[in-house]
């Protein structure tokens, strides 16, 4: 079996597969990966493990971890089944590399774009080659709420929300209305623009906000919150060969 692990900001997500079969998820805080990875070993028999991380984890930890249990961690330098040809391949992230596995494995010999909607959004191209392409970065749905709030004198810090109409009312209304409608359409456009290009596009919509822009989104999509577990997993498993 294998451990999947994905550090985030402040959050673990931690995984286990049996070959491609996802067996069990667990969301932890970080400050508790020992002790939570130490339970997980004891329920399951986990030969070997990898580990993925957007954020800052102290050698201490790293060492710990290679202690009581293999574990690869993904970097710029990891092998990977796809060809990347992104013109600086060392500022790629270790999720969006993780995302085009996931996309490469699953849908193979098709034209794939990769949405990841959490912290920023991110729009990645596997093509039906094989070939990694890139993609773009935008701000994400929270993001653009706090970035409201923290760059006005007077607008409100609000949590994600639907809006209830398209024309907001009230100062509420309005942001709500504008982040959603303006991030929905944002996605729809961009994915608009990839369709002209590539043709019979697969599109992934991944990440925090998956559940949240599923349903407003205008195109067909194929969602799926944990596809870069299902990615790690894939590079754990191709670099077992």
């Amino acid at each position: 079996m294998n451990l999947i692990i994905d550090v985030g900001n402040t959050r673990v997500k931690a995984a286990v597969f049996k070959e491609d079969t996802l067996l069990e998820l667990v969301v932890f805080d970080k400050r508790k990966i020992i002790s939570e990875i130490k339970k997980i070993l004891a329920k399951f028999a986990v030969s070997r493990g990898i580990l993925s991380s957007v954020s800052v984890i102290s050698l201490k930890k790293r060492q710990k971890l290679q202690s009581i249990l293999p574990v690869l961690i993904v970097s710029a330098t990891t092998k990977v089944p796809f060809r990347n040809l992104y013109k600086t391949p060392k500022t790629l992230g270790v999720d969006r590399i993780a995302l085009a596995c996931a996309a490469f494995k699953m849908f193979p010999k098709k034209n794939i774009l990769i949405i990841d909607a959490g912290t920023c959004i991110t729009f990645d191209v596997i093509n039906e080659k094989g070939e990694y392409l890139g993609g773009a970065i935008s701000p994400g749905v929270k993001m653009r709420y706090q970035s409201l709030h923290y760059f006005t004198a007077k607008l409100p810090s609000l949590e994600i929300a639907l809006p209830k109409n398209m024309i907001g009312k009230t100062t509420v209304e309005s942001i709500n209305s504008g982040v959603v409608n303006g991030v929905c359409n944002e996605i729809d456009g961009v994915i608009n623009q990839y369709k002209s290009e590539f043709q019979d596009l697969t599109i992934v919509l991944t990440g925090g906000d998956t559940n949240f822009l599923a349903k407003q989104l205008k195109s067909s999509i194929f969602a799926n919150r944990n596809f870069l577990l299902y990615g790690l997993n894939e590079i754990l498993i191709f670099n077992k060969k």
